[in-house]
């Protein structure tokens, strides 16, 4: 298993897409590569997910590109070589499908939910949500989908004061906060509890009703297909979703 940027996963595939027979990425070699791209509250997951694949599928390599869901989105539309598409809402998945870069029709498998995280030390004094007006917090980028939730979820509880920054993905909220270069910050459950004892988690008022869902798709033009929909099996599989589940996701909505 290997990880890239979005970026440099564009780069690198479209470099090697025509290889000779054997070489990554070619359907008709013993060495194969199943790219993922996928929303980087999924890390921890898809890890896992990604050593089971490999074990049930010797000689392929799965390769993770772990970004933001919008910034993923984007990448498929501009014809990112890669088999799946996994996001964290079904707002960015609807970009990727008005592009056309869909194989199929996208199906949710899992749900989170956002949770305020603190340092340990709480140098903020924070005991609750509303006690983060003033303080040095950090949101998601609006465009992503954990700050469009985030925006909502303070606009509901009439926070007013503004985030100092607001990053790319979740996972550089949760990385400003352990470092203690925020005071708090807003990510998923998920991601609070894969930190543990580095954060403080305080519940969000509304935020349940405000749960992200998360589509998989195969994409078009997806170079490897039948490990792309293998892929897609697996997360929806029993086993799958329990892996998901220990990583703290809900079910998806029956």
């Amino acid at each position: 298993m290997s990880r890239l940027p979005a970026v440099a996963l564009l780069l690198a595939l479209t470099a090697c897409g025509s290889g000779d027979a054997g070489e990554p990425g070619d359907p008709g070699g013993d060495d194969r590569t199943l790219t993922v791209l996928a929303a980087a509250s999924l890390t921890g997951a898809f890890d896992d997910l990604a050593e089971i694949f490999e074990d049930a599928h010797p000689g392929v390599e799965v390769r993770l590109s772990l970004d933001s869901s919008a910034t993923l989105a984007q990448q498929v539309i501009a014809g990112a070589p890669a088999d799946v598409l996994a996001t964290a809402d079904l707002r960015t998945m609807t970009i990727a499908a008005d592009g056309d870069a869909l194989a199929d029709d996208p199906r949710t498998f899992a749900t989170n939910t956002l949770v305020l995280v603190t340092p340990a030390d709480d140098p903020a004094g924070i005991t609750a949500f509303a006690d983060i007006t003033g303080t040095a917090y950090v949101t998601c980028a609006e465009s992503a989908p954990c700050g469009a939730i985030a925006r909502d979820l303070l606009a509901a509880n009439g926070i007013e004061s503004p985030p100092v920054s607001r990053e790319v993905d979740v996972r550089a909220v949760l990385t400003k906060v352990v470092l203690s270069e925020a005071d708090a910050g807003l990510v998923y459950a998920t991601d609070a509890a894969a930190a543990g004892d580095e954060v403080r988690t305080l519940p969000v008022p509304g935020a349940p009703a405000l749960r992200t869902e998360y589509p998989i798709a195969l994409l078009a033009a997806a170079p490897a297909e039948d490990l792309g929909r293998a892929w897609v099996d697996l997360v929806l599989s029993a086993e799958g979703q329990q892996v998901l589940a220990r990583h703290g996701f809900g079910p998806a909505p029956s």
